[in-house]
């Protein structure tokens, strides 16, 4: 039976946690399989090792240094003849491999590296220029004695062979001044360097890497190779949904694309994985809440308090089941997973390079019929907008997150999804519509009624003008539908009644419903211009303030 033991805290200084020297040759377990969380991952690592008979120590690496020790797992295959008796993660410093020095190098540091490079390549060409010359004195030496077997054999061309002489010359003179020059320079960056180096010398340390290995110790029963799997939790690593949605040509349709833009910096890049992501928040319960005093105390309202009724008018937000929650308006907002762990795989690996750059893995797809509406709210802007609704048939939840659109004319915006179960209708903005405005004119008046000190009451008149208007002037365009919404206030007491004047409401709301919302539909030949009056009375009694 397989055992699957915690992996110890390594709480020593690295230098006691320095490789043993008895330990075998490192062993290399690659990552199979991320499970991406909100902010972090659980990387899981597979592979066959050989095992002999008894207990065999083995060092996988290198991993991540930032692999959370309580997290670590390992066990073998079932049916190997094999366990996994202890597995913990051993951390050391070693020397940076030469290469780039990195963005937190300092300037001498970066010089040197400079310098070394420089070198290198003046070394290189120098190898090039002498190896050009050895052949140019090979051609040289061949010519003499063609030379000398010619004069000797009664054989004499001495045009030709000054003119070869020439030409050797010719190859030759300016390959040795460049080498010269060359020399002189390979000279002065030597000395350059030669006092950057001790310069660096007086001022730094040899810089170190910490480099992490998890050591395992596996019992087998027999001789033979093992399957062991081994998943640890990496901090550094994040992912938020993103989506595509694309209107069809005939307004008929909306297909709907989910992806998932993920950034990691653990330290390992992450090749041909199998990429689960989770809304899972493994450290949510780590601690507990803090508790905190909550003092509830009473007062005898005042004379004044008692006959006055003070009000405010506010604005609130109307929002439905599945609504995103405040903190999807911030920058990079959390998972909003409506209270329960959701999980999406990707259909095929993927490669996320330890680079702290987004990269954006495609989830699913799916098109789903939906109805166009082309509404206004003319107290927020004068544009209209052309709204699909339509039913999420993909199969899983759509989370919250940015959403790119795209129209028959192409890329129209970006705007934000909000959170939708499966099978639960949602709305999609594809922008505005360019032959319609929507203009609004408001007029308030203030009177009074009844008698001083025993029935007075204050109204409050709003009169609201909407002026509508489909800009195209095509004659023979069809007669399109649009969906006018404006706000009434609602009275949340029974001191302040809000009540439209339908004698003075042309035309008048096709609906009204308890939020104050009143929704004209209006349908528009090209060029039309149609007006909405809206007038409302708000009365409040003399006891309310504040209106």
């Amino acid at each position: 039976m397989d055992d699957a033991l915690h992996g110890k805290d390594d709480d020593a200084a690295p230098d006691d946690a320095a490789p043993d020297d008895g330990l075998p040759e490192v062993t290399a377990l690659p990552i199979t399989a991320v499970t991406c969380m909100e902010d972090r991952a659980q990387v899981e690592r597979n592979g066959t090792v050989a095992l002999t008979a008894g207990v065999t120590r083995l060092r996988v690496g290198p991993v991540s240094p930032l692999t959370a020790d309580r997290s670590l797992r390992a066990d073998a295959a079932a049916g190997s003849g094999a366990r996994v008796v202890d597995a913990r993660v051993v951390r050391t410093y070693t020397p940076v491999p030469p290469g780039d020095p990195g963005r937190d190098a300092s300037g001498l540091r970066r010089e040197v590296h400079e310098l070394e490079v420089e070198l290198a390549d003046a070394q290189l060409l120098r190898q090039r220029l002498e190896s050009a010359l050895e052949v140019i004195g090979q051609a040289r030496t061949d010519l003499h004695r063609d030379i000398v077997q010619g004069a000797g054999g009664g054989d004499a061309d001495p045009e030709r062979w000054a003119d070869r002489l020439d030409r050797v010359e010719q190859e030759a003179e300016p390959r040795i001044g460049e080498l010269h020059g060359l020399r002189r320079r390979l000279h002065d960056i030597t000395e350059e360097l030669a006092e950057a180096r001790e310069a660096l010398l007086a001022v730094e340390t040899e810089p170190q890497q910490l480099t992490a290995y998890l050591d395992l110790v596996v019992e087998a029963e027999r001789d033979g190779a093992a399957e062991l799997r081994v998943t640890a939790l990496v901090p550094c690593a994040l992912w938020r949904p993103a989506y595509r949605a694309t209107l069809a040509a005939d307004r008929q349709s909306v297909r709907v694309e989910t992806d998932a833009f993920v950034w990691q910096q653990t330290g390992e890049d992450w090749t041909g994985v199998r990429l689960t992501l989770s809304t899972a928040r493994p450290t949510l319960a780590a601690s507990p809440p803090v508790l905190r005093e909550d003092v509830l105390t009473l007062r005898e309202r005042s004379a004044e308090e008692r006959r006055t009724v003070e009000v405010n008018l506010r604005e609130e937000e109307i929002r439905t089941v599945g609504g995103a929650s405040p903190a999807s308006a911030a920058a990079l907002p959390g998972l909003h997973d409506g209270g329960d762990v959701r999980v999406l795989a990707a259909p095929h690996p993927v490669t996320v390079p330890s680079d702290h750059r987004p990269h954006r893995v495609h989830l699913t797809s799916f098109t789903a019929p939906c109805t166009v509406e082309n509404s206004a709210a003319p107290e927020l802007s004068p544009l209209v907008v052309t709204t699909a609704r339509l039913a999420n048939t993909s199969g899983h939840v759509l989370l919250a997150g940015p959403v790119d659109l795209v129209r028959g004319s192409g890329f129209v915006g970006r705007g934000t999804l909000e959170f939708a179960s499966a099978g639960e209708e949602f709305e999609v903005a594809f922008g505005s519509e360019d032959t319609f405005r929507v203009v609004r004119h408001t007029e308030e008046s203030r009177d009074t009624t009844g008698l001083a000190a025993i029935n007075q009451r204050t109204v409050l008149t709003r009169r609201v003008r909407l002026f509508v208007s489909r800009l195209d002037a095509r004659a023979d365009a069809p007669e399109r539908e649009i969906t006018v919404r404006e706000r009434v206030p609602v009275s949340e007491v029974s001191a302040v009644e809000v009540d439209l004047r339908p004698a003075e409401c042309e035309p008048q709301p096709d609906s009204f419903d308890a939020e104050g919302i009143a929704r004209y539909t209006l349908r528009l030949a090209p060029g039309e211009h149609r007006e909405i009056a809206l007038t409302y009375d708000i009365t409040a009694s003399s006891s309310v303030t504040g209106l």
